[in-house]
């Protein structure tokens, strides 16, 4: 059974043909590493989300039965930070992990990217989520492993840049972009160089975690189902920084919009990054006796603190100028 968040989208589309065709890996992993287990996880839009989910989960659960690997995908609005994107988990051998990535490109292939007429086979890219310290082990010294998995896919491979905006982030973009038969290579290639990390492997216990990206607050069910206030929670005693708390504070009126940001934005992503809800109140609703407007935080202690500053620090930034 697959788990996904709150809600299953359907696609609305009627085609949930069975991609039967041959695989185009190249090759299959080494000797001796295909029962490890591992895990991989990539973006994709709530329109991609949809579409691999099918209808009531149908397609999602055939793609796990095909593959033999478990597929999980982060709730509608849980994206990851600084994108609309939601995050898919693939999790169990490498083989099987392969297996069922193959049929998740293949069926995105299909449905978003239209064939241009030529004799020319399509190239998408995909977004792969790798921890920072894991980024080194696919870099190689000056670059050399690297440009010998781009040698060897013939797929486009690039790695952001860390990302000092986000705190609590510690994990990078490994875009991979070429035709299905080079990106499945050189994901196969990232991931048998990703199997030999230690921290890599232990990374996968919270694949989910960015609504909550400064505070481990995230709580799973038996089914793996995570989220912040999920209806499953741990057997352990709640630690006293789970406990949830509220403080409101005040922000200058003319300053509320750099914490709203364009269409909320802004808003949505401290909230995202903290795992804290935050309710700002309505123009003229201020702090008595002041002409600032109510920001109420609420959530676990640790998350309420977290959104309290990333608030004062945008507000800080236009005073400072």
């Amino acid at each position: 059974m697959a788990t996904e968040g709150a809600e299953s989208l359907n696609n609305g589309s009627s085609s949930e043909a069975q991609h039967n065709q041959s695989s185009p890996r190249k090759s299959t992993p080494l000797p001796g590493n295909e029962e490890k287990t591992t895990y991989i996880r990539f973006l994709l839009s709530n329109a991609e989300a949809g579409s691999v989910i099918g209808k009531g989960g149908s397609t999602v659960n055939d793609f796990q039965s095909q593959s033999g690997a478990r597929i999980q995908l982060s709730r509608n609005f849980e994206y990851f930070p600084g994108t609309a994107d939601r995050i898919i988990m693939v999790s169990g051998t490498v083989d099987d992990t392969l297996k069922a990535v193959d049929l998740i490109l293949t069926k995105l292939l299909d449905e978003f990217y239209v064939e241009d007429g030529a004799d020319v086979e399509p190239q998408s890219k995909i977004r792969l989520i790798v921890p920072n310290s894991s980024c080194g082990g696919i870099i190689g010294k000056g670059g050399a492993i690297i440009k010998s998995l781009i040698e060897d896919s013939q797929a486009g491979i690039k790695i952001s840049p860390q990302d000092d905006f986000h705190p609590g982030l510690h994990d990078r973009l490994v875009t991979v972009t070429g035709t299905l038969g080079g990106q499945i290579r050189a994901i196969e290639l990232i991931l048998l160089k990703l199997v030999e990390d230690p921290y890599y492997q232990q990374s996968a216990s919270a694949p989910f975690a960015y609504t909550a990206a400064a505070y481990s607050g995230m709580n799973y069910g038996p089914n793996g189902v995570g989220g912040i206030g999920g209806k499953y929670q741990n057997d352990r005693v709640q630690n006293k920084e789970d406990r949830n708390s509220s403080v409101t504070i005040g922000v200058a009126d003319e300053h509320i919009g750099l914490v709203v940001g364009r269409g909320g934005r802004t808003l949505m992503e401290i909230s995202q990054l903290s795992g804290a809800r935050i309710k700002i109140s309505d123009r003229g609703d201020f702090m008595a006796g002041t002409s600032d407007r109510k920001v109420t935080i609420t959530g676990p202690q640790r998350a309420v603190r977290t959104a309290e500053s990333m608030i004062s620090r945008k507000v800080a930034s236009v005073s400072e100028r």
